[in-house]
């Protein structure tokens, strides 16, 4: 597994990590635990050193999860876990006020099974708190040795800034894949200028740019594409198109849709490490496959022209969620 700089802030990861979300929260029901660690540990035998969490995905369970598995090797891997929502609950509104930083990342460490926190995220910027808040509480746990490293995540320009003048912001986690590309017109470019990374999540379109999933797609009740715009069934049919493209191409070099959609990402900048989820160890080992494929310069231009004909159909999420973007 190639290895790849968050900016320059020291921290190297695995070029492809691993989205740990879905195996506890958000997709459904909770993976079996033992089938979530053997996904896990296959995931660091494959060259996988990027784990991603948070004390919502449960909550706390993934984080949970996530410490046992990974406790036989912690000192060979980069755990990150986020910080900002009420009591660990997203329907409960965000909270990044200094104390429950303070309280959420004690509660991280011991769920982790750990004396530091390699990246602390801040899940969702907070309008109540000021971000040089928030970014003075994270630089203090870090001088007391409790994390390593400082993260956003879904935040905008002027949060960005303002935070990395605080505290230098080693990673910005955000949606970025072939079928949402509005990083590319504000964020990418700051990123670039202050030396930040960048971790994209859903970098297969939660699921959608492999191809497995239709307009006659059924979800479960507790699967949250239920209330995406992106995912209603006029707009499944309507990106189709998209997917048959990809296919074309996966086709023609031998590999699948999944591997080229994340081989498009790693080919951006060389500071961006997507985090593709997964509950299969076979969609696992697919995923982590995607390193080594090589686009040319003539393929990444036919795949940009080919993407930017294609309308994409649907609200990437409802306005509730919305609301807590890029602020």
């Amino acid at each position: 597994m190639q290895k790849r700089q968050l900016g320059r802030s020291g921290l190297e990861v695995s070029a492809i990590g691993l989205g740990c979300m879905g195996l506890s929260y958000g997709y459904g029901p909770a993976t079996d635990k033992t089938a979530a660690i053997e996904l896990i540990r296959r995931a660091y035998e494959l060259g996988v050193t990027f784990f991603d969490s948070a004390e919502a995905y449960g909550p706390f369970t993934n984080e949970e999860l996530l410490g046992e598995a990974l406790a036989p090797f912690r000192d060979k891997v980069v755990i990150a876990t986020k910080f900002g929502f009420a009591g660990g609950k997203v329907a409960d509104g965000v909270d990044s006020r200094p104390a429950n930083i303070r309280a959420v990342a004690e509660a991280s460490l011991r769920r982790l099974k750990t004396d530091v926190i390699d990246l602390f995220y801040q899940h969702r910027v907070d309008p109540q708190v000021p971000m040089e808040d928030v970014a003075g509480t994270v630089r203090d746990l870090i001088n007391e040795g409790k994390v390593r490293h400082f993260g956003l995540s879904e935040a905008g320009v002027e949060s960005i800034r303002r935070a990395h003048a605080v505290q230098p912001v080693a990673a910005l986690q955000s949606e970025y894949s072939l079928w949402w590309r509005e990083p590319e017109q504000t964020i990418l470019p700051l990123l670039e200028e202050l030396g930040i990374g960048f971790v994209p999540f859903s970098p297969l379109g939660k699921g959608f740019l492999t191809g497995a999933i239709d307009e006659n797609t059924q979800f479960d009740s507790t699967d949250f594409r239920n209330v995406v715009p992106r995912f209603n069934e006029a707009a499944r049919k309507a990106n189709r198109g998209l997917v048959e493209v990809l296919g074309d191409l996966a086709s023609s070099k031998g590999v699948t849709r999944a591997q080229i959609a994340i081989a498009w990402l790693l080919a951006q900048k060389t500071w961006i490490a997507p985090i593709p989820g997964t509950t299969k160890i076979p969609r696992l080992e697919e995923n982590i496959g995607a390193a080594a494929v090589v686009l040319t310069a003539q393929d990444l231009s036919d795949i940009a022209q080919t993407v930017t004909s294609i309308k994409v159909e649907g609200d990437r999420y409802p306005p509730h969620l919305q609301q807590r973007v890029g602020r």
